[in-house]
């Protein structure tokens, strides 16, 4: 190859090259622009999302507190399923502590983890249980979400709603197919089965930890 040849070569490689990088800075830069101005609008839909379902488990009566600016961290914890660890959120009412909500995992859905939020008010009871994520099988298992339960008079998740282990010992939280008190759909035992037993454990560590989550710093991690 001669001189000029290479010199040509090389112009052609530096100005590729320069093309390459204006276009990935230009691109950089619109996502960044694109990221920043609609990040507002996403976090706004994503707090009116977490308020829709704080709604549906806990009336709003029952606190006056500003519940999502009140929370700590947990670590990884077993007994709700949190490998990577989670929140809870705590409901107060004139400063006194009222109920918690807790992030929760079934490992043992038909098809997978089912996730869970769940409320706990101060008298041991659960005020409301909502399955946030599952891959159950759409027709017959996704009755657990009452989104997707036929019956939207009682939908199925409803009936763990003001239970504690008073009424309803903790050897009895299982489904009636297993001997226990709860309802089940006839061929999606399984998943009534998974979301049973991970409410129980919601409930229990609530009862057994209220007091130190309650006591912990906003923002800490337990």
């Amino acid at each position: 190859m001669s001189a000029t040849e290479r010199y040509t070569a090389t112009r052609t490689s530096i100005r590729t090259a320069s093309i390459m990088v204006l276009f990935t800075v230009v691109f950089t830069t619109l996502m960044s622009g694109t990221y920043w101005l609609t990040r507002p609008a996403i976090e706004a839909s994503q707090l009116q999302e977490r308020m829709r379902l704080i709604n549906e488990l806990l009336p709003a009566s029952a606190y006056n507190n500003a519940l999502l600016e009140d929370f700590v961290e947990l670590g990884p914890t077993p007994e709700l399923g949190l490998d990577r660890g989670g929140r809870v959120y705590r409901a107060r009412f004139d400063g006194q502590p009222a109920a918690l909500i807790l992030e929760s995992v079934a490992p043992d859905g038909y098809a997978g983890r089912i996730s869970l939020a769940v409320a706990v008010n101060i008298a041991g009871q659960i005020t409301g249980v909502r399955v946030t994520e599952h891959k159950e099988t759409p027709g017959l298992g996704d009755y657990i979400d009452p989104r997707k339960d036929r019956n939207k008079q009682r939908p199925w998740v409803t009936q763990f709603d003001g239970l504690s282990f008073a009424q309803v010992s903790e050897a009895r939280w299982k489904v009636s197919r297993d001997g226990g008190h709860f309802d089940y759909m006839i061929g999606a035992t399984i998943s009534a089965r998974a979301v049973t037993h991970a409410s129980a454990r919601a409930l229990a560590y609530a009862n057994t930890h209220r007091n130190a989550l309650f006591a912990a710093e906003t923002g800490s991690r337990l």
